[in-house]
């Protein structure tokens, strides 16, 4: 079992942390952004000096799913002091509105640039086994609902296909002044994923939403990852 699984499964957990979601798929080859860990108010700001300014912080608890909706993330923290501010702001934020809630600390995330927003998932069918979504992603997945499946494990032509399936697919082209995503790496990402999900059937499901898509790249910004129930439980 991968140690990040083995970790979250000891701790009584069957969801990954945003932290540990992303070291878990850092560790496979996908592309994410930077993000620490840091449980005080100087760790925060130490964070936020080694990966480069602005940075995004964020709650990290395994029970809080919608941080915006509760004052847990706070964007373009500018410098040392003002991530130190952030702590404790999002610490009494969330104090305040979910009280019983299990807390990790924070996570510092550097700030990438906004790209084509596209969302990479994975599911377990109970007939066909785990299964990938692709598509639009950010708010134009729950809006459209754009999105294609394949059966893991995919082929590079599955993923070929995968990308090109979807009808927003012109946007991913370059449609309506839009700039050309890098489909070869986009392709790579979701075989990435693909590759993780079948070598760790713990993984239940699989969200990446958004993954910016540029020209020259791509990287995941948020990750969900959740744990299938273990046998007897």
């Amino acid at each position: 079992m991968n140690d990040v699984i083995a970790a979250a499964r000891a701790r009584g957990r069957s969801q990954l942390t945003e932290v540990e979601a992303k070291d878990l798929l850092r560790a496979a080859g996908v592309p994410v952004a930077e993000t620490k860990l840091a449980t005080t108010a100087d760790e925060a700001a130490t964070a936020a000096d080694a990966i480069g300014y602005p940075v995004v912080i964020k709650i990290v608890s395994p029970e809080i799913v919608h941080k915006s909706d509760i004052g847990g993330v706070v964007l373009n923290v500018a410098d040392a002091d003002a991530a130190r501010a952030t702590f404790d702001q999002i610490s009494s934020a969330v104090a305040s509105a979910a009280p019983n809630a299990e807390i990790d600390g924070v996570a510092v995330q550097a700030m990438v640039p906004q790209g084509t927003e596209v969302i990479v998932g994975a599911t377990t069918d109970p007939q066909f086994g785990s299964v990938m979504m692709f598509g639009l992603g950010g708010v134009f997945v729950e809006v459209m609902k754009d999105v294609a499946f394949r059966i893991v494990p995919l082929e590079k032509r599955d993923a070929h296909q995968l990308v090109r399936e979807i009808k927003g697919f012109p946007l991913l082209e370059g449609a309506r002044g839009t700039e050309p995503a890098d489909l070869d790496a986009l392709e790579a990402l979701i075989l990435k994923v693909s590759e993780l999900v079948e070598a760790n059937p713990e993984i239940a499901e699989l969200d990446l939403n958004p993954i910016f898509a540029y020209p020259n790249g791509t990287i995941a910004v948020d990750a969900h990852i959740v744990l299938a129930a273990e046998e007897g439980v």
